[in-house]
Parts: C-alpha cells; structure tokens; sequence
C-alpha cells in the first residue's frame, strides 16, 4: 500500500523561466569566483521574495556580505555571533509576533531566515539551532555546507570529508590521512532529534535544477521552524578551477557521498534516488578536487565502501545508519 505523502500548499516553481527576475541578493559582495555559497543566498533571497528578514551567523558568507558600507542584501539584513543562528532567528520571529499582536505591524507573513555555515550550524551552533526547531515559531535554518571553516583560511569542521586537506588536517609523511572523520549527518540527526519539526531537507544550489529554490519555498510555507542543509562546493578549499563549482556539486550528488532528500511530517522523500538513478564512483568526484590529491587507491577504496553501506545497507538509504537485523541489548 503507497504511503500517502503530505501535501504542502506552496508556489512552485516548475521551469527555469518560471523562476522570479527581482534580485534580492545582488551586486555588493566579495565572495569568491565560482562561490556556491553565493548561489544560496541568492536562490533562497529570490524564492523567499521581499517580504523576508534575514539573520547571517558569523561565517565566510558573512565577511564576504559585509566590506564596509556596502552589502548585497536588498531585504532586511542582520548579522549575529558564531553559535547563535538558531537563537537570533527565535528572536526575529519572536519579535515580529509580539509587533502584529500589539498592532504595530500588520498581520501578514513575514519569513525568517537564517544562514550558518557548517562550523556555525553543525559544530557550535547546533544548541542553538535545535532549541529553535523546537518552537512554534515559523523559521527556516539554512546550513551552507562548504566542508570548512573557510572564514578562517579553510579549517577542518564536523562537516568536512573524510581524508581532505585542510590546514588544520595536513597530509604528512607519517600521516597521510590527517581527516578521519566521517562526515557529520546534520540534516539527518536534527531531524530525528526534533519529532514535531515538519520539514527537514538537504539541498545542492545548482542541481537538480529549482530544487533548492523549491524547498526554501516548502519551508516556508509549512509552518513552524524548518532546516535545510546545503552542499556547497568552495574553489579556495577544495582546491579547483571556480569554473567547475557547479560540476562539482553534481558529481557530489551523483556519486551519493552527499544524499538529496526531504524529510516531511517523518516521512522522508529523495529528491535524487542515487539508488535508481545509478551511482557514479566517487573517483570522479574526488578527483577533480586538490584537497584530496594525497589520496591512494586504497583510500579512494574506503570512501567508495563508506558510501556503498550508506545506500545498500542502511534501512533509510543515505538518511539513518541502522541496519536491519539489529536486536536490541537487554
């Protein structure tokens, strides 16, 4: 019997044409050539639409918004510390709430947003943001994913792969792996961690077509706090051609070493089933790629077998590391 999916009333948006030509994240910053990172705020700025408020944690994307006196942000902008994205989205909200109730404002829908990076949301902001997933209040956490702490000159986070180079995980000649941690599931674990949060999702700005634009749009039109967990290759960390950004963000999800899924009411939907689709190796993704250059066969071997058991082995392919069989200890 097919499980009847939760329907979500929102705008979607179906062809490229389609897509909205009012910018509301343009000219003004000085991020990288090839940045995705960049794609993301403009993606989910155009999806959102003006009626939107936006909290940036500190971060790459938040230096490269904010050269002194100029930004790129048409719709209201404020920045907050390293670990409080969850925190100042709360209170964004919190705060809009309390002006309609008190008729300062109008009543009428007003997004909030807010953007992390990986080391903010994943690693030292996740208190805040699963404090904020744990309100009523409507919110969308957006965690762009570069595998770095790249506002720092690209140390290692939480969130990095498995065997990469960063200057806090240099190959050596003793240690050719310095990076042995596995990639953090984030998407995943706030999701299981936080029953009553509607929607959960993982995205890649670039590919599939729309995809990330149509999600920031089902987040906030749910209702009550959402997440979503971007993958964002970055030319200065991981070392290609800016050229290849959006290339590499495909061969990534292709690849399945990053699962595109949504997560609705508990009920999780891929939005790119690696599994029918056909895995490409990970080789052609870890290759064209500086940070992973040290690597042997041997070690390009071990991530292929990591990401196998992720799609054949685990009862949520990509999403939840339980494998059948498991008994629980008495």
């Amino acid at each position: 019997m097919a499980t009847q999916l939760p329907v979500i009333d929102y705008e979607k948006i179906k062809k490229v044409h389609d897509a909205p030509l009012e910018e509301f994240y343009t000219s003004g910053h000085r991020t990288c050539q090839g940045c995705e990172s960049a794609m993301v705020m403009r993606d989910f700025a155009k999806a959102a639409g003006p009626r939107t408020v936006v909290t940036g944690a500190t971060g790459c994307m938040y230096v490269a918004n904010t050269s002194y006196l100029t930004t790129p942000w048409i719709v209201p902008w404020m920045h907050t510390q390293l670990g409080a994205g969850g925190s100042s989205a709360v209170g964004m909200a919190a705060g809009l709430r309390a002006l309609m109730r008190k008729g300062r404002i109008p009543k009428e829908k007003i997004n909030v947003i807010n953007f992390s990076g990986d080391l903010g949301a994943g690693d030292m902001g996740i208190g805040g943001i699963s404090g904020a997933l744990q309100t009523d209040y409507d919110l969308l956490v957006i965690m762009y994913d570069n595998e770095s702490a790249a506002n720092t000159d690209i140390q290692a986070t939480g969130s990095t792969t498995y065997g990469a180079q960063t200057t806090f995980t240099p190959p050596g000649s003793k240690h050719r792996i310095m990076q042995r941690r596995w990639k953090k599931n984030v998407a995943a674990m706030l999701a299981v961690g936080h029953p009553t949060c509607r929607y959960v999702a993982t995205a890649s700005a670039t590919f599939p077509a729309l995809d990330f634009m149509n999600k920031t749009r089902k987040a906030l039109s749910i209702g009550g706090p959402t997440f979503i967990h971007t993958f964002d290759p970055c030319p200065k960390g991981w070392d290609f051609h800016p050229r290849y950004a959006h290339e590499l963000g495909e061969l990534g999800v292709k690849s399945g070493i990053f699962p595109l899924y949504e997560i609705i009411d508990g009920q999780v939907v891929y939005t790119y089933d690696a599994r029918q689709k056909g895995r490409i190796p990970v080789r052609e993704y870890l290759e064209k790629q500086g940070r992973f250059a040290h690597l042997i066969d041997e070690d390009v071997d071990y991530i292929q077998s990591m990401v196998d058991t992720m799609w054949n082995e685990w009862d949520i392919p990509g999403v939840a590391p339980f494998k059948a069989g498991l008994s629980v200890a008495g």
